[in-house]
């Protein structure tokens, strides 16, 4: 017993060596491990970013390969969890009903009928704060109606049917001169400088003058001679920045179908068509807008009314409407491209 008494106290020191050896690869090993891991938050529940000022720079950036349009690097969107809930419900019953294989206007047409219903707010788009991209598809005004469909029907004619950021993308180009947002002025306020600023970028086609349009000569000024019935125009850096816009649409030719020749342009409009009821109001291109809609050989209007509580098809054919409603001369009519 004392030999291996002996021979266990004299091994002991090179089995304590060991122990150790391994202890310390086991702790190298799993330190990896043990190294603190970003966490990314899930993209449908984080919250609206809030965004450094000099990221809200506008930065033109080139679209990549299939994409829809070039816009801003950043985007500093206000939107919720709901709206994303019905873009996703929407775009899934568009993917259900294979609405990527219908023409551009059906696929509008077919949106915009999945709206009706929804309520009508007015100036969804007046957040405090600096000029950012609202997304509220919860509501609607008759403007906010005719981007957010439009910009959802070309997601889904290019199949992009879980593509929230480029919707976000979408809308901003569609909403904002040149598709960048620098303030507000950058905002196209007027619809006719929105019809000409998508013709530009290829959103839209001005078919107006091709449906018997002839010469709208009237000025557009009613923003700067009314300054008081917009908030942001109390800041005369804004107020100053809409008189250039007012004065370069000025220079520009428009034309309107009158309220008597739109039974006889009809027949040249189609479903998903947006339409424009032109002013009679002094200052003012354009009143209402909405979507051609036909519907038993006779032509509707889809849209958010100025009176009323919901997104509805007009109870009157367009032509009838656009008569009966006192302040609206005739319309302009921008085709989806």
């Amino acid at each position: 017993m004392g030999a291996m008494t002996r021979a266990i106290v004299g091994i002991a020191p090179i089995l304590g060596l060991i122990l150790i050896l391994v202890w310390w690869v086991g702790q190298r090993v799993l330190e990896p491990e043990r190294r603190p891991v970003a966490v990314v938050a899930d993209p449908e529940r984080r919250p609206v970013a809030v965004v450094a000022e000099a990221e809200r720079r506008p930065v033109a950036v080139a679209a990549e390969p299939g994409a829809l349009s070039a816009t801003p690097a950043t985007l500093d969107v206000v939107d919720s969890e709901e709206d994303r809930l019905i873009f996703r419900e929407k775009m899934e019953w568009a993917r259900a009903e294979r609405l990527d294989t219908l023409p551009i206007g059906e696929i509008v047409a077919r949106v915009a009928l999945a709206f009706v219903g929804a309520p009508y707010t007015p100036g969804t788009l007046e957040i405090e704060g600096p000029e950012r991209l609202v997304v509220n598809l919860r509501e609607f005004d008759c403007v906010t109606l005719v981007e957010s469909t439009l910009a959802m029907a070309r997601l889904i004619r290019d199949g992009r049917f879980d593509d929230y950021d480029g919707f976000t993308r979408e809308l901003a180009r569609i909403r904002y001169r040149g598709g960048v947002i620098d303030g507000y002025a950058s905002r196209l306020h007027y619809f006719s400088d929105w019809i000409a600023d998508g013709e530009s970028k290829g959103i839209v086609r001005n078919v107006t003058r091709e449906l018997g349009g002839i010469p709208d000569t009237g000025r557009v000024d009613f923003m700067s001679t009314h300054p008081e019935a917009y908030r942001q125009l109390a800041d005369p850096a804004n107020l100053e920045a809409i008189r250039a816009v007012e004065a370069e649409l000025n220079r520009r030719p428009r034309h309107y179908i009158p309220e008597r020749a739109i039974e006889g342009a009809a027949r040249g409009i189609r479903n998903g068509d947006i339409i424009a009821a032109t002013s009679s109001l002094p200052g003012l291109d354009v009143a209402h807008t909405g979507f051609a809609l036909w519907l038993d050989g006779r032509l509707h209007l889809l849209h958010a009314p100025l009176v009323g509580k919901t997104v509805e098809i007009s109870e009157l054919p367009l032509a009838g409407r656009i008569r009966r409603i006192e302040g609206q001369d005739g319309i302009m009519v921008a085709r989806p491209s």
